[in-house]
């Protein structure tokens, strides 16, 4: 991508102004004019903040000078917001189709109770507050053409990337779609449900949509294979629900699934016990960090010249971020590689999987590494 800041015009206006300016930089006198002015980094204004359920908002944010990416339904943005002084960046899925201007930017947000970013973009933040922004990433779109039969599988907030979806095929194709769609969406009670209207309207102007919700504190979670951890009954004397009994075309159907680590795990087991894991798209929203243990120590960032002291469980990204270090990052969870960077020297573990990465010293060159998922073990330099 080539931004706005980076085209030859800008560089020489910008090259010329700074003559003109010193001490301070054209971006300073552009932010003072309008915040959303910046050549240098991505920036968007918060248009609304909507509550969609006790720990749930759905956040607008218009996009300021220099955004001119489209993305495809199913794709996520990454939102820095300012919280006691620092810049903590977050990515969350893009709840609308690709708009035809580009000028409004939608996510539903969940506050998780571990969740610091999560639960100040629901509790605390107002509209008129200025964000930096990410341009949109992930692979898990749907293909044009569609299929001829898709499955559609979610948890929770893991219905955000799935409405973009749904939202852009009834766009597509208004009452007349021909797609033959089944959407099994699970929430733990009526209170926490996302989007629980819209999904009826959806399913009354689709005939060829099937649209099934469950509630699991009444219901139990939905069993995608016979060894699920707590395989039985749910609340009450009903036998829980099982893909098969709902779905019982699901082995025809192209997949996409997105929801707690549990279901998705449970999901990938079931697609491969039948031969089929091709057919099954997975969107994670958290990586499981719990397969390493790394032992903490100093971590070095050599082109910013900070040194920060971190424990065994803060990641690089994390530590860098908390530095104020522009930490380049995407998924957060170890799957795209937008956060690799080169480790100088030292060692960090991987914490999915207690992997360790070791360069001896600067003489023997450096060795890529994913800093969403990797910390300190021990001392360590990292090229950035």
């Amino acid at each position: 991508m080539t931004a706005i800041g980076h085209s030859p015009l800008v560089r020489r206006w910008r090259a010329a102004a700074t003559r003109f300016t010193t001490p301070l930089l054209p971006d300073d006198y552009l932010t003072l004019v309008n915040p959303l002015w910046s050549a240098r980094e991505l920036r968007g204004r918060i248009v609304s903040v909507t509550p969609e359920a006790e720990d749930a908002a759905t956040i607008v944010v218009e996009p300021g000078w220099g955004w001119s990416f489209s993305h495809a339904a199913g794709q996520y943005i990454g939102i820095g917001v300012q919280i006691d002084g620092r810049f903590v960046w977050r990515s969350y899925s893009l709840t609308t189709p690709p708009s035809r201007d580009g000028r409004r930017l939608v996510v539903t947000v969940r506050a998780m109770p571990e969740g610091f970013a999560s639960r100040h973009l629901v509790h605390g933040v107002r509209a008129g507050t200025i964000v930096r922004l990410a341009p949109p990433a992930g692979e898990f779109v749907l293909p044009d053409p569609l299929p001829g039969k898709v499955l559609m599988l979610t948890a929770g907030s893991g219905i955000t990337p799935i409405m973009a979806m749904l939202r852009t095929l009834d766009r597509r194709h208004g009452t007349g779609s021909p797609a033959d769609v089944t959407v099994v969406h699970s929430a733990p009670d009526a209170d926490r449900a996302l989007f629980a209207d819209e999904l009826v309207l959806l399913a009354r102007r689709h005939p060829g949509w099937r649209i099934v919700q469950r509630h699991t504190r009444v219901e139990g979670h939905l069993l995608l294979h016979e060894g699920n951890p707590g395989a039985g009954r749910a609340t009450g004397s009903s036998p829980r629900a099982t893909l098969e009994g709902l779905v019982p075309d699901w082995r025809q159907r192209e997949t996409w699934a997105c929801g707690p680590t549990a279901m998705l795990d449970a999901a990938e087991k079931a697609w491969a016990d039948a031969g089929i894991r091709d057919a099954l798209h997975l969107e994670r929203f958290s990586a499981d960090l719990t397969g390493g243990e790394a032992e903490g120590g100093t971590i070095t960032f050599a082109r910013s010249g900070r040194t920060v002291d971190v424990d065994g469980a803060t990641t690089v990204l994390e530590a860098g971020e908390n530095a104020g270090i522009p930490m380049p990052f995407g998924c957060r969870m170890g799957i795209c590689h937008t956060c690799v960077a080169p480790l100088r020297s030292g060692a960090v573990r991987d914490l999915r999987d207690g992997a360790e990465a070791r360069v001896a010293g600067t003489d023997q060159g450096t060795r890529a590494v994913q800093t969403c998922v990797s910390a300190a073990s021990g001392d360590c330099v990292i090229d950035l």
